[in-house]
């Protein structure tokens, strides 16, 4: 059984649709929460559930280098067994595709003083929230992990409004009414928000194309 896990279901969306095509492939999806805080109240119980042959740790990531683009593919070279990651580099060969190391941010980066700082601090290209968490936990259960992500956001193409107002961490969702009352009182700032919007839709496709890929295949494996 292999585990494919997202924070949050507006990353798996797409990639749970298309879970029949995978018909010879027994894979469960799981939503770690968005953050460390949830994540590792939440994986543990599920990585007890069920014996997993591998763990591919996927959803959104931001970058924190301008040479990466949204939608970008992007393997975190620190987190992921390295047979896995070869076997990865291989099928993904032909798409937009980045190795680097990831950075787990406590919390949501937005601003390009944070990202570069971070690039320059810890060497990384990208930054999420659960994968550090993710791997622990996996190295805790002899779990090899595989950590994919796709790039929804940039130095240049940041998020559309203060991270507070597009996503409540302490609630673990969206409080519409407030992203509401925001973007009435900035409507200047709608059309950053359908760009956006229209960004992670299309971020969202690839990282299903993408997984897709991999499982379809027989080349995932670990030696």
């Amino acid at each position: 059984m292999i585990a494919v896990t997202f924070a949050l279901p507006a990353e798996s969306s797409d990639f749970a649709r298309r879970l029949p095509e995978l018909r010879n492939k027994e894979i469960r999806i799981f939503h770690t929460g968005a953050g460390a805080k949830a994540c590792r109240a939440r994986l543990p119980d599920f990585l007890r559930e069920a014996t997993y042959e591998l763990v591919i740790s996927a959803g959104f990531a931001g970058a924190v280098r301008d040479d990466l683009r949204a939608g970008d593919l992007f393997l975190a070279e620190n987190f992921s067994d390295p047979h896995l990651l070869s076997s990865a580099r291989r099928t993904l060969a032909k798409r937009a595709l980045h190795v680097a190391k990831l950075f787990t941010s406590p919390k949501v980066i937005n601003s390009p003083a944070e990202r570069s700082s971070i690039a320059q601090a810890s060497d990384a290209a990208a930054v999420d929230m659960e994968t550090e968490v993710i791997a622990a936990e996996c190295k805790a259960r002899g779990i090899p992990l595989l950590s994919l992500r796709i790039i929804s956001d940039t130095p240049s193409q940041p998020l559309p409004a203060a991270p507070d107002i597009l996503f409540n961490m302490e609630q673990q969702q969206t409080e519409f009414s407030r992203l509401f009352l925001h973007f009435l009182r900035n409507p200047s700032a709608v059309p950053r928000l359908l760009r956006f919007a229209r960004q992670v839709g299309e971020a969202r496709a690839r990282l299903a194309n993408a997984l897709i890929a991999l499982l379809q295949g027989d080349d995932l494996s670990v030696e």
